[in-house]
């Protein structure tokens, strides 16, 4: 029943409505010719439909547009002050630093023998070369003295200060870099030897990761 009754609603909508032209046989004359004079009413009700609907989505579109997400209520967490901690410094070699986690135990000195992993980058965020492989997990990290001309001296001030278990962000420039080819820490693959010091003449950010002094 309920098919049917649907069945004989015909074309719901008004705006495709059959033309006015169009007859039906089984009707009289006269019915045929009012439906005729009544066509045009109908046909300008649908064009003020059609204003109104696309007047609504104007409006619509309109109102959220004005929607700024950074208005949205802030959760009382993201909204409690932040300690009064300088995260970034600037060192005299030119080295910007960041400290992400502090970690514990005894600092390292200049001579210390450390144990370190590290992530390069370039400056606009292109990886490089990383000691721990980001789909295994596995890392290979490297050991290196504080001291003498074996380690690159921007990642040398990175580290003097360090803990155990702490992490620091970097951007080295290329002053104080790679100056030689010689340097540390340097894959030792020959792709990623080559990809590294073919950016050896600009700025590189290292994550450094201090697993312990030895």
């Amino acid at each position: 029943m309920e098919s049917a009754s649907l069945m004989s609603l015909g074309n719901p909508f008004p705006c495709t409505s059959q033309s006015p032209r169009s007859r039906c046989p089984s009707e009289p004359k006269k019915i045929r010719l009012a439906c005729r004079r009544r066509a045009p009413p109908l046909k300008a009700t649908c064009e003020i439909s059609r204003r109104r609907a696309v007047s609504g989505m104007v409006v619509l579109g309109a109102a959220a547009s004005c929607i700024d997400p950074l208005a949205l209520p802030v959760p009382a967490q993201a909204a409690m002050p932040e300690p009064d901690v300088i995260r970034y410094r600037k060192l005299d070699s030119g080295v910007i630093l960041e400290d992400v986690v502090e970690g514990e135990g005894p600092e390292a000195r200049e001579g210390d023998l450390v144990k370190f992993n590290y992530v390069c980058r370039r400056a606009n965020g292109y990886f490089v070369h990383s000691t721990v492989d980001q789909f295994s997990g596995e890392s290979k990290p490297v050991t290196l003295p504080l001291g003498g001309e074996e380690i690159i001296q921007g990642l040398k001030d990175v580290l003097i200060g360090m803990k155990a278990g702490g992490k620091r962000r970097a951007l080295i420039p290329p002053e104080v870099g790679y100056i030689s080819e010689t340097l540390k820490p340097i894959p030792e693959e020959f792709g990623p030897r080559r990809s590294l010091l073919s950016h050896a003449k600009e700025p590189l950010v290292f994550e450094v990761q201090l697993l312990k002094v030895l």
